[in-house]
């Protein structure tokens, strides 16, 4: 993997190093192939306009993390019904494709593709920005109307080199598009990929995976990944054992290495988290704020494209 670069003055930051736990006893059966822990990160509050969130990375651990490079948990927050909407302002992006997917609550998205819609539980966004295009995320109107919990995450995939300057484009999948695999001990909803059987109907430009898993106390699970490609658990609730009796605890990623195909868990309480990854890209990196392209004359090209109104107009897509 070729190392990212930053340019000067961005404000991509990421997630801290943990310290891991490891178990006096284990509950995970060895399979011989199991893939490694490479390490596991602390993921860190901050906020995305009037939104609270939990980072766990962001343009950092390229190696581990791609094809994905920032990765954002919101919420849960509770709205209040008429309050006022939790709000990100209309901002641009370029050279990746944000996906937004709602554990519970809904949101409003408009954008300078003239899409302006309400998302929900269970929903899947992909922002397809390729060259460049604006939106605006904030709390949606049922939650106006009713309150309730706002609860997801935003993760960005980066886009290889030769789709970088692709059109924008905006899709917003149900959960008819998504398989899912349910048994006496976990379920699978497969967002993006394949395990086990159970496929997306989501079609992506690259090989990338994208799991929602819930596990019941006392559970264990072998889940089968391509050796060459990258995987990472996210912690959104509970505790696991993972291989080398790790423990990961809540708000908490862990990093894989590749060379094995199997990740082993375990589960004595009960845990629910998303397991991520696909093919990583041997292609050097260069963030600014929400760019990502693949030079700096790609990231200035971006900033003069956006000031000259190429991407959209901000004012209108935040009316």
């Amino acid at each position: 993997m070729k190392r990212r670069e930053f340019i000067k003055g961005s404000a991509i930051v990421g997630a801290t190093l943990a310290t891991p736990t490891i178990l006096g006893n284990s509950g995970i059966i060895p399979s011989g192939n199991g893939r490694k822990v490479y390490r596991i990160l602390n993921a860190q509050r901050s906020m995305v306009g009037t939104l609270p969130v939990l980072r766990a990375f962001a343009g950092d651990q390229t190696d581990h993390v791609s094809p994905y490079v920032f990765f954002d948990e919101f919420g849960p927050v509770k709205v209040n019904a008429g309050a006022k909407p939790l709000r990100v302002d209309a901002h641009p992006h370029a050279g990746i494709i944000p996906t937004t997917y709602f554990l519970n609550g809904t949101g409003h998205h408009k954008d300078s593709l003239n899409y302006d819609f309400q998302i929900g539980k269970g929903d899947f966004m992909m922002f397809t920005s390729g060259k460049g295009a604006i939106h605006m995320e904030e709390t949606g109107k049922k939650l106006y109307d009713e309150g309730g919990l706002y609860h997801g995450f935003q993760i960005w995939l980066n886009m290889p080199a030769k789709y970088k300057y692709v059109d924008p484009a905006t899709d917003v999948h149900r959960e008819d598009k998504m398989d899912e695999i349910k048994t006496d001990g976990y379920s699978i909803k497969v967002v993006l990929g394949e395990v086990l059987g159970a496929k997306s109907k989501v079609d992506l430009l690259f090989p990338a995976f994208y799991f929602h898993i819930k596990m019941n106390p006392g559970a264990r699970l072998d889940i089968p990944t391509d050796a060459t490609h990258n995987a990472f658990i996210y912690l959104i609730s509970g505790t696991m054992e993972l291989e080398g009796r790790k423990q990961l605890k809540a708000n908490q990623v862990a990093l894989y290495e590749r060379g094995e195909s199997l990740i082993n868990t375990f589960s004595e309480g009960g845990a629910e988290l998303l397991l991520l990854g696909g093919q990583p890209f041997n292609e050097p990196v260069y963030a600014y704020g929400p760019f990502v392209m693949n030079t700096e004359e790609e990231i200035r090209k971006c900033i003069m494209d956006y000031n000259t109104g190429k991407m959209g107009d901000p004012k209108v897509v935040n009316q």
